[in-house]
């Protein structure tokens, strides 16, 4: 990620941009408003200083887990490291938070994101047939923090990744 770029919080001024990154069929501004006014919810964006709003992610809270709902990122600002900062800053979030688990779901067919979440420490614990609307599984993944120090605890597949 350049110099110019910053992850930030997500205000309302940026619900058009973040429609925007998802493209069409992805969340609604209603869905993004909807957001920003759940206590329970976090959101992220990536900035950049000339193209704004390229990247973003929403995470709910609940109790002592973390389960990240959205990652997204502008398909012209992608391979550019904006996917792995906003993994960084929910991550973050979650050790500074006495978050144990993160949760996520991810296409199978999501190579460079399940390559990404498993640098991270995320490893697979199940699959989720027909997940999507279009029919495509969803690989379940989770990273678990150790609840004194917030490192990762190293874990095992529980099924075979694609």
């Amino acid at each position: 990620m350049s110099d110019e770029a910053r992850v930030e919080s997500m205000v309302e001024e940026d619900v058009a941009a973040v429609v925007a990154v998802e493209g069409e069929g992805g969340l609604g501004s209603d869905e993004i408003k909807a957001e920003l006014s759940r206590p329970w919810s976090r959101r992220w964006v990536v900035r950049e200083a000339d193209k704004g709003v390229v990247a973003f992610a929403i995470a709910w809270h609940v109790v002592d887990e973390l389960h990240l709902l959205n990652l997204a990122t502008r398909l012209d600002r992608r391979r550019l490291g904006h996917g792995r900062a906003l993994t960084n800053a929910l991550v973050g979030y979650a050790r500074a938070h006495n978050v144990r688990q993160v949760f996520l779901e991810v296409r199978v067919t999501n190579a460079s994101a399940i390559r990404l979440y498993r640098r991270v420490g995320f490893v697979g614990i199940g699959r989720r047939n027909g997940y999507y609307p279009d029919g495509e599984d969803a690989l379940d993944m989770v990273l678990r923090l150790d609840p004194q120090t917030g490192a990762v605890v190293p874990g095992t597949d529980d099924v075979t990744l694609p």
